[in-house]
């Protein structure tokens, strides 16, 4: 195909793992998200920044298509998730904030059962390699209710992770786990952004600053950043600072 006849929405798709356009959320008089637009290309690791409440896990469940959008789009690796959003479940590995686990199952009947949600033909290798991968192997003969926090979140990053999906949407994923813990999170998180596309929210922004090379921050449901770190740092700001002039200002207009 020559260059010249590709059509610009192609090349988009190609090179694009997530595309939100105008998404729009509401809830009574409330707009949760207010006909937002980004795109997030294959690779990038993304920190999704912003106030509690101000839109970010309600952007993150309409991606995943666990929310229906009240307008706009959201495409993942090209699948419309509206038209499609079984298909688009089959390339995203989705961690809500809540972390919703079946506490009488043990971890590897757990993964087996999410492992078999998703059809996988080699699902014993996958459960082991997985196990390994989020260093859950030392307790992977106990049930999930016995587990502390951490590894309860570790559990869910291997259910989220065990399909092999090409993008990763976190909601909080380090959110109530000790030092140490979060220091292991945030380096499979790296890890796995090597062959992923990684969307993240957290309001550790020490956390982000060591992930990320690119933030959107999100404040009343409207875009107020969306940047490289280098490029938002210039002027030797703390990201502390810059989340602060951001969502403190004022909006006074609609995206």
């Amino acid at each position: 195909m020559h260059p010249e006849s590709i059509h610009p929405i192609f090349v988009q798709n190609v090179f694009m793992s997530i595309i939100v356009h105008q998404l729009g959320k509401q809830y009574g008089e409330q707009k949760a998200v207010n006909n937002i637009s980004f795109n997030i290309s294959k690779g990038e690791i993304v920190g999704f920044l912003g106030p509690n409440g101000a839109g970010k896990s309600t952007t993150m469940k309409m991606i995943a298509g666990y929310l229906k959008a009240d307008n706009g789009t959201a495409t993942v690796c090209g699948i419309d998730v509206s038209t499609n959003p079984i298909e688009v479940k089959k390339k995203i590995g989705y961690l809500p904030e809540s972390n919703a686990l079946y506490y009488d199952m043990y971890i590897k009947e757990y993964l087996s059962f999410i492992g078999g949600v998703h059809q996988l033909s080699n699902l014993k290798s996958q459960i082991v390699n997985i196990i390994e991968l989020t260093g859950l192997t030392i307790e992977q003969k106990k049930k999930i209710g016995q587990l502390s926090k951490g590894y309860k979140q570790r559990v869910g990053l291997a259910a989220a992770l065990i399909h092999s999906p090409e993008v990763l949407i976190l909601d909080e994923p380090t959110s109530g786990l000790d030092p140490n813990q979060i220091i292991e999170i945030r380096n499979l998180i790296k890890q796995q952004s090597v062959n992923k596309t990684v969307l993240f929210s957290s309001h550790i922004l020490q956390e982000v600053q060591a992930i990320c090379d690119r933030i959107i921050i999100i404040n009343k449901g409207n875009i107020v950043a969306d940047d490289t770190l280098v490029n938002l740092q210039k002027g030797n700001q703390s990201l502390e600072d810059i989340f602060r002039n951001a969502t403190m200002e004022e909006i006074s207009h609609t995206t």
